[in-house]
């Protein structure tokens, strides 16, 4: 005889719901009668289960190109090559017989990590239809392609759910897989613990220790403050000679002063040696000497050591035309002063050209001595080389296009740029035109 238990419609559900499990990992799994047991393994048996279903492998034949690495552009260069889609990446390989010698030899390929990466459809990057792009977490983008729609189609859904599957996080290990859901919430409750006591403790140090070094601190303030009031003054340092005005970017007058001149010595030095042995050099003060030699010249001055242009290392004709230029460019006041530009201006736009000379004649006349004659050992130095502009091609307009912007502006930016550049250029070409009828 059957005899009835309390079981047995209990056992007769369990039967009839085996017959329809599909996964075969479920019917072998013994059912857990404790719920504590039941509730500790849930958490990872979903886990095991999602990714069984989830990142399945899948190879084959596809396009690719990367066209962004770290978010600079890359240009596009593409390439047929056999993808294999694993768990938690994307890997390349020229054909299937190199994904099997590397997975013999143990060789690492090209791969996508598409942990915390996107995926979608893209028609404005590439003419080529069936596109799809694929951004990884670190910046990366990597076209993938197909002409055969199907194939590309399934592609993009196989990936697309492996991405999902693995969010943002990597998947867990087979270790963290074995822990139980128990364990893991009481280890991050002793962490938190342990980095607020920690916090405390530091908090608690830096309140000791600024209530201690008060005083102390109290003391590096008041001695500061009085080595601040007892340094001595800029003057003072000058007058010792410990500290130096330099040549380049100093006022002119103040440096006129320190020499003793009205023309600086350097103004002189350079204007000596181009028309010693530069004068027929070709497209002179408009081609650019080396820079870094230059600079070196510049600091030599500045350092106020013994400077001889003749010396081998500037021989470079070009190089004492750049400093020069670099000297009255780095003016803070130029050498058509800020205060005199909108007059010197008016007077260029006079139409009649006698009235126009004697303006500028009498505006010459009201600057500052150090500017007057600085400004005329330059422009007749510039007279003398358009005398040669049948070997250095430099023209009065040439020169007056580079030493306009240079040697005159305005001190504030308003206004027409360009007009003002014309008005600038024109100057110094009437400068050095006239310049019997202004200087002499």
């Amino acid at each position: 005889m059957r005899v009835k238990s309390a079981n047995l419609q209990h056992d007769r559900l369990s039967q009839s719901k085996s017959m329809v499990l599909i996964d075969a990992a479920e019917v072998t799994k013994p059912i857990s009668r404790h719920r504590r047991n039941h509730s500790q393994h849930y958490v990872t048996d979903n886990l095991i289960n999602k990714s069984f279903l989830v990142n399945q492998n899948k190879e084959g034949i596809l396009n690719k190109t990367k066209i962004s690495e770290k978010g600079k552009k890359l240009r596009k260069s593409w390439m047929t090559t056999y993808v294999v889609l694993s768990e938690e990446r994307l890997e390349f390989y020229k054909d299937a017989k190199e994904l099997t010698a590397n997975l013999k030899s143990g060789t690492k390929s090209e791969y996508i990590d598409l942990c915390g990466a996107q995926i979608e459809w893209t028609n404005e990057k590439s003419s080529r239809k069936n596109v799809f792009q694929i951004t990884t977490e670190s910046g990366n983008e990597f076209l993938l392609q197909s002409d055969a729609d199907v194939t590309v189609q399934e592609w993009f859904c196989a990936i697309r759910n492996t991405i999902d599957s693995l969010g943002t996080v990597k998947p867990f290990s087979r270790l963290s897989v074995q822990k139980s859901a128990s364990t893991e919430i009481l280890h991050q409750g002793l962490e938190l613990k342990e980095k607020k006591s920690e916090q405390r403790k530091s908090l608690v140090f830096k309140l000791n220790y600024s209530a201690s070094d008060s005083s102390d601190r109290n003391k590096v303030k008041t001695r500061l403050k009085k080595f601040i009031i007892r340094r001595p003054s800029l003057k003072t340092l000058q007058e010792k000679g410990l500290i130096k005005d330099q040549v380049f970017g100093c006022h002119l007058e103040t440096l006129c002063k320190r020499e003793n001149a009205t023309v600086p010595h350097f103004v002189r030095m350079c204007i000596e040696a181009v028309e010693k042995r530069g004068l027929d050099a070709d497209g002179l003060y408009r081609v650019s000497g080396n820079l870094s030699t230059i600079q070196k010249l510049r600091f030599v001055v500045n350092q106020e050591e013994k400077l001889n242009l003749d010396d081998s290392q500037w021989e470079d004709i070009h190089v004492v035309t750049g400093a020069l230029k670099m000297f009255f460019r780095e003016l803070p006041d130029p050498l058509f002063p800020h205060s005199f530009f909108e007059q010197f201006v008016e007077a260029i736009k006079i139409p009649e050209s006698n009235r126009q000379l004697k303006t500028l004649r009498a505006l010459v006349i009201l600057l500052p001595p150090c500017n007057r004659d600085t400004m005329k050992a330059l422009f007749e130095h510039l007279r003398k080389i358009v005398f040669n502009t049948s070997t250095n091609l430099m023209s009065t307009q040439s020169l007056g296009i580079v030493f306009g912007p240079t040697l005159l502006g305005s001190e504030s930016d308003s206004g027409n740029m360009a007009v003002c550049m014309v008005y600038q250029n024109q100057i110094v070409e009437l400068m050095i035109s006239e310049f019997d009828a202004i200087f002499c």
